[in-house]
């Protein structure tokens, strides 16, 4: 399940001009981090940095299932029936992906990979697979093949040849653990976000309400959606560039209607998955998790061709401010 970055400016600061915000950038995951600190030592803020880099390596070794002894790449390597112990990144990874799987009926699946096997060839183009490759694929998809054992932390997987892919939660679940570390080394104003496709914001900087986030969207249609002051949350975009697709894991077949979903809750993970799986439900149903749940809020923009107005294609979920509303 291939992330693709949301169009997020996310920090719209003119950080050059506060001597005591620092910022730090680190190529991990396939994208940048990056940590903005407000710190008065420029050399204690280095170095909280350093360590959270150091930290962002470790799980990348853990979490990537392009690397051949991660935690990730064992559990795809088992047969079924049987269990790998892995540590605690995975596991609390695998977990949250459980919760957010079960939350939205399926709309998040990091198992979903041998459908996109099935459908998208090489080049990513689509395919037209038959009604067999089909029924094989969906027969190996599904967070109910997937079993864990708290007390152990173990993975116990129901079917031979699973696919696990973390790209949909991974890179949250990094920022969180970054946070983490800061808070740590008692650093409480900062900002982290990876590839600018999930952001999150401690405590903001004096006389500010919080650090101000941008949101836009391109393809046919330009401009800037909303404008957010995050404090202690997290923000979360997927979008889909000209040329790629994504794939319903609840029907097994692509899906259309939308160029861009984002999320904001309490921890990036959560916003990270709830994005992509925003990309998949239908406005009803991201309306319904919304309410159900008062800490998220819900943008969707929806690619219905032209015939709608600009302020009919850009929905908004849960409790936003109207001053946060640009369009």
């Amino acid at each position: 399940m291939d992330k693709q970055q949301a169009d997020i400016d996310s920090i719209h600061w003119d950080w050059q001009s506060d001597p005591l915000l620092h910022r730090y950038a680190h190529h991990a995951m396939a994208t940048t981090y990056e940590i903005y600190i407000r710190h008065e030592k420029a050399d204690y803020a280095e170095g909280a940095a350093h360590e959270a880099f150091k930290e962002l390596d470790r799980l990348e070794e853990e979490l990537s299932r392009f690397i051949t002894n991660s935690d990730i790449s064992r559990i795809n390597n088992l047969k079924a029936l049987e269990s790998v112990r892995v540590g605690l990144p995975a596991f609390e990874c695998i977990q949250e992906s459980q919760r957010i799987y079960q939350e939205t009926d399926g709309a998040f699946d990091i198992t979903i990979g041998p459908l996109y096997q099935c459908w998208l060839d090489k080049e990513k183009h689509l395919k037209n697979p038959s009604r067999t490759e089909l029924n094989q694929a969906r027969y190996r998809t599904g967070m109910t093949l997937v079993k864990l054992d708290e007390q152990e932390h173990t993975v116990r997987v129901l079917r031979d040849r699973l696919h696990l892919d973390l790209g949909g939660v991974g890179k949250g679940y990094a920022v969180d653990q970054i946070a983490t570390l800061l808070k740590e080394w008692e650093i409480d104003t900062a900002l982290i976000h990876g590839g600018r496709s999930s952001v999150l914001a401690l405590e903001a900087p004096e006389g500010v309400a919080g650090w101000p986030i941008t949101l836009s969207t391109g393809g046919r249609r330009t401009g800037t959606l909303a404008k957010v002051s995050l404090c202690n949350q997290a923000l979360s975009g997927s979008g889909l560039q000209k040329g790629q697709h994504i794939l319903d894991p609840r029907k097994g077949e692509p899906v259309q209607g939308k160029a861009g979903a984002w999320s904001i809750a309490p921890s990036a993970a959560t916003t990270d998955a709830l994005s992509t799986a925003f990309m998949i439900m239908q406005p009803e149903e991201v309306e319904a998790y919304c309410r159900r749940r008062t800490e998220t809020r819900a943008l969707l923009v929806l690619d219905r061709g032209d015939q709608l107005q600009k302020d009919e294609n850009v929905l908004f979920f849960g409790p936003w401010q109207q001053a946060d509303i640009l369009i």
